[in-house]
């Protein structure tokens, strides 16, 4: 007998299954254009993994243009906020931002031994050049950054700090080592204002002999003014992986790593140059599942289309990037290629991200070029694939005299408006092969057609 009624309804409590991230305080200044500032902090903090608390101190009228104004909050209300999170919850870390004044700065010195870490951003200048800090609170820093586990200035911030102009990496190294020298356990200068093809972030840290340690982390400069909000990113990042037991080290490069992703990918809001994007790490695993599922339905249509005419004797591998996506890692692929068989073409396994080396990097040089392609796959090279490609949709490049086809296609690539796609002839061992590209899997699809028609 058939018990469904569907006239009944049923009704059940359920269980909670309750997070318990750690908690991170930020003290700073709000930002009205939502790039900088509390609102920067929050996002980045929450996206890291953190729960993210706030004392305001001011509050600005602020875009992407500019700060038309602000205002500083009372100190018995900055006080208060500071008390009401402190009271209530476990903070494991903290970050401060825009403290304007010498008496707000003298008053987050006071909870400053009590917190477990403390991150000291001594923000002074905004972006835009409007100023955020009081000239006479400049000596005031002195005392707070004694009672830091890390400060992080950028070159500007350093030369008011410490009288040392960092104009290389020489002489940012001389920077932290000065402000470690305040009673710092370590010093991070920002390189993203010195000169130089690279930047270069020095972290100076404190040791028991007289010499501190110095690391130094790189990576390539961005070509970009999309750069608002970029040091509360990367303090609130490096307070969120404190707070969850990462050491400094490695707190400072995961850090360091999100906001070079972070700037690339900046947000275009606003009719200034842009925010950075403070949850581009947390949108680049939301993506992964879609990318995946992409990159399995254009295995199955190649498949469908029959397209072992164009599968090399090494085999085929797909590859879809996340919208993202800067590693190998989070490009997914065939896992085991696509290879001939009697009845076409199939492979034994499914799709895994960081299955394919070769034509994951491939693809990964094509970003740089446009990062609105995400798909790529490699099939043969002959000379009727050579004739097709002379009327082919989309900028084709050639390698002929390099090592491997990977070593030169960021090269071959750099200044291309539209990767179609790229050939290289072989030679030294190395099979004829051509990598397609796709913005999306449509467009890889039409562009296999246009070669699968000419075989």
């Amino acid at each position: 007998m058939d018990l469904y009624n569907p006239r009944i309804e049923w009704r059940m409590t359920r269980k909670e299954a309750a997070h318990e991230p750690p908690t991170v305080l930020t003290i700073a200044g709000s930002d009205s254009g939502g790039g900088a500032g509390i609102q920067a902090d929050l996002k980045t903090i929450e996206a890291t993994g953190a729960f993210g608390t706030s004392a305001i101190t001011s509050v600005t009228a602020q875009n992407t243009t500019g700060v038309q104004g602000s205002h500083l909050l009372p100190i018995d209300q900055i006080r208060a906020q500071i008390e009401a999170v402190l009271d209530d919850f476990d903070v494991r870390a903290a970050k401060t931002g825009m403290l304007a004044t010498s008496d707000v700065i003298e008053t987050v010195k006071e909870y400053a031994a009590d917190l477990p870490a403390l991150v000291v951003d001594p923000v002074m200048v905004a972006a835009s050049g409007d100023r955020l800090l009081e000239p006479d609170a400049e000596a005031a820093y002195e005392q707070l950054i004694a009672q830091a586990t890390l400060v992080t200035p950028n070159a500007d911030e350093a030369a008011v700090l410490t009288g040392i102009e960092p104009d290389d990496e020489a002489s940012a190294v001389e920077a932290g080592e000065r402000i470690v020298e305040m009673g710092a356990d370590a010093a991070l200068v920002k390189g993203g204002h010195i000169p130089g093809e690279d930047v270069l972030d020095i972290l100076v840290t404190a040791e028991e002999t007289d010499n501190p340690a110095v690391r130094t982390y790189r990576h390539e400069r961005i070509d970009t003014e999309a750069t608002h909000g970029s040091g509360c990113t990367l303090s609130s990042a490096i307070a969120a992986h404190l707070a969850q037991g990462a050491d400094l080290q490695a707190s400072v490069g995961r850090a360091i790593d999100l906001l070079a992703r972070a700037v690339r990918y900046n947000l275009d809001v606003g009719e200034g140059p842009g925010a950075v994007h403070h949850l581009v790490e947390a949108r680049e695993r939301a993506g992964r599942t879609e990318t995946a599922e992409t990159v399995h339905a254009l295995v199955v249509a190649f498949s469908e289309q029959d397209v072992a005419p164009l599968v090399p004797e090494v085999g085929t591998n797909v590859v879809g990037a996340t919208p993202f996506a800067e590693r190998p890692g989070e490009v997914a692929a065939v896992d085991g290629r696509l290879r001939r068989t009697m009845d076409g073409v199939a492979t034994a396994k499914g799709v895994r991200f960081g299955a394919s080396s070769h034509v994951a990097r491939y693809l990964l040089a094509a970003r740089e070029a446009d990062a609105s392609v995400r798909f790529a796959v490699n099939w043969r090279y002959d000379e009727t694939i050579g004739t097709a490609l002379e009327d082919f949709d989309g900028d084709v490049v050639t390698l002929e005299s390099t090592p491997t086809l990977e070593s030169g296609a960021g090269g071959a690539l750099a200044g291309v408006t539209d990767p179609g796609a790229l050939v290289d002839h072989g030679g030294d061992g190395r099979a004829p092969v051509t990598v397609l590209f796709g913005r999306t899997p449509e467009e890889l699809e039409t562009r296999t057609e246009a070669l699968l028609d000419a075989v």
